[in-house]
């Protein structure tokens, strides 16, 4: 069965694959990324990205009250024409109970903005006068 917050999501990097890695690999913008959840590393791929196991709840705004969420997340970095392509998957359920479609589909939502903002903003720092 489908997590019901299921995200897939890429962003392009022009940038060299260990100076992503080495991005991802900061602790200090997990945080950044994922406001809402707490990450545990599950897999360090080193160049190739990190796997974690998350738990935590969706953004404030869109379950109400907050809704505890437990699951995976992950970021795998390909090596492609010179940069990078990175693959972000979110991986989300309900601790317990259950979490209506629309809720679910909005949550969802809320995650990949914010993800991809953070995202474009590396993106813009590792790119910067290229």
């Amino acid at each position: 069965m489908q997590p019901r917050i299921h995200l897939i999501d890429e962003t392009w990097i022009d940038a060299p694959p260990d100076a992503v890695a080495n991005e991802v690999a900061e602790p200090g913008m997990w945080r950044v990324w994922w406001p809402t959840l707490a990450l545990t590393v599950t897999r360090d791929r080193g160049v190739k990205g990190l796997q974690w196991v998350a738990t935590g709840h969706a953004p404030p705004r869109r379950l109400r009250p907050a809704r505890p969420l437990t699951g995976t997340v992950e970021l795998w970095l390909e090596p492609m024409r010179g940069g990078v392509l990175l693959h972000h998957y979110l991986r989300l359920d309900p601790a317990t109970g259950t979490l209506p479609r629309r809720a679910a589909e909005r949550a969802t939502h809320d995650f990949a903005r914010h993800a991809k903002r953070q995202f474009w903003r590396v993106k813009d720092r590792l790119e910067a006068g290229r």
